[in-house]
């Protein structure tokens, strides 16, 4: 198995053992960027459990996630298996209320603080 198909399989396992799943700079309690900051912001906004990986860690996770969703940015939510957006449809679908709907259709748990 390649390096790319590895990547790609733990990409996939990330997403399907977590409902909530972030691919971010840094960690939800140290963010590395302003973008991944404000979804971090948005999630616990909403009271949503989340797991997130961290792909400063690896060159090959940081592109890797990139080639896996064909989307040139990060952070990168995922919400039961399906790729949502990056830092500007988040923070668009939470001011609308989208995002707290999206989460109650999927039968997601949250607790809006």
């Amino acid at each position: 198995m390649n390096n790319i198909d590895h990547v790609s399989q733990n990409i996939e396992n990330e997403i399907n053992s977590n409902d909530v799943m972030l691919f971010m700079k840094g960690t939800p309690v140290f963010p590395q960027c302003g973008f991944s900051a404000r979804v971090v912001d948005i999630l616990t906004k909403v009271g949503v459990k989340f797991g997130s990986v961290n792909v400063l860690e690896s060159d090959e996770m940081r592109e890797g996630i990139k080639k896996f969703s064909n989307w040139p940015t990060i952070p990168q939510l995922y919400v039961k298996k399906e790729f949502i957006g990056g830092c500007d449809i988040i923070s668009e679908m939470f001011e609308s209320g989208e995002l707290l709907e999206m989460l109650n259709t999927k039968g997601i748990e949250v607790n809006p603080s």
